[in-house]
């Protein structure tokens, strides 16, 4: 008995509240938490002691979370894939319409694609001339002269 009731059902209760936080979250942690609550139902149903089946579901959490998690988060890890905007960053670009932060105008084109601009130190820069993208914010490419 744990807290006067059947610690079976305690166990099973801790497996279920654990796998729906973890579908809930995707976080890999509460799932580490069934498994100990898994190998606690096992040894109550062979008719260990609550202490004892305490100690494995404390043991048995513990050790998958800390060995496990870290090696199943590293391949399921998500890889990003450079997008086009990322690639413009350090290219060169040719300012097609005047870049003024302060009227929030201006426009470049670089690698074929024409892009809204704005300056990097916030000092204009006229059309024609040469500047180099030092970064993205939104939509728009921050740049400087070269």
């Amino acid at each position: 008995m744990l807290f006067g009731i059947d610690s079976l059902y305690v166990w099973v209760a801790v497996i279920i509240v654990c796998v729906v936080v973890e579908a809930v979250s995707l976080d890999l942690a509460a799932i580490w938490f069934a498994v100990g609550g898994v190998a606690a139902l096992i040894a109550a149903s062979i008719g260990l002691r609550v202490p004892t089946q305490l100690v494995l579901f404390v043991l048995f959490s513990a050790v998958l979370l800390a060995l496990v998690r870290p090696l199943c988060r590293r391949f399921l890890r998500t890889k990003n894939e450079p997008t086009n905007a990322d690639r413009i960053i350090g290219e060169t670009a040719v300012v097609l319409e005047a870049i003024d932060n302060i009227r929030e105008t201006g426009a470049v084109k670089v690698l074929g694609a024409v892009w809204s601009a704005r300056s990097a130190d916030d000092a204009p820069i006229p059309a024609g001339a040469t500047v180099r993208v030092v970064a993205i914010r939104g939509v728009k490419a921050i740049v400087e002269p070269t």
